[in-house]
């Protein structure tokens, strides 16, 4: 039995190259996603999928020397900003960039593969 791995797919969006569309295009590429990500649910590959709100809705909260302060907005200075994400399982790094591609969203931006850590594992190591 190959036992599968989970991954976060990010999704990073240029926001001019999505305003860029016509409305009726975004609403056929949104609805084709929607549409994969059911395909992927029922297959048991996608175990949960969000879009997030306006990167303008976000707060960022950063810890110094004991002294907290949150700041509106993203901390990264960068183009393209972090509009969702995917939590799939695969059973390696390929199998989960080959998922990654079938979501159209590189095209306005990119989709960063991360696997994630065995937090079952890590809370044994440290007694927790």
């Amino acid at each position: 039995m190959v036992r599968l791995m989970k991954f976060l797919l990010l999704i990073y969006i240029e926001p001019e190259l999505l305003q860029a569309l016509p409305a009726n295009e975004y609403d056929v590429l949104m609805r084709g996603c929607i549409q994969h990500a059911d395909q992927l649910q029922a297959q048991g590959t996608l175990l949960l999928s969000q879009r997030l709100q306006p990167v303008e809705s976000a707060q960022t909260l950063r810890s110094r020397q004991g002294q907290a302060r949150v700041i509106d907005g993203p901390f990264a200075e960068t183009r393209e900003v972090l509009a969702g994400f995917n939590l799939i399982e695969a059973a390696d790094a390929d199998e989960a960039m080959r998922i990654a591609r079938q979501f159209p969203w590189s095209a306005y931006g990119s989709i960063e593969v991360r696997p994630l850590d065995d937090l079952d594992a890590e809370r044994v190591r440290v007694g927790a």
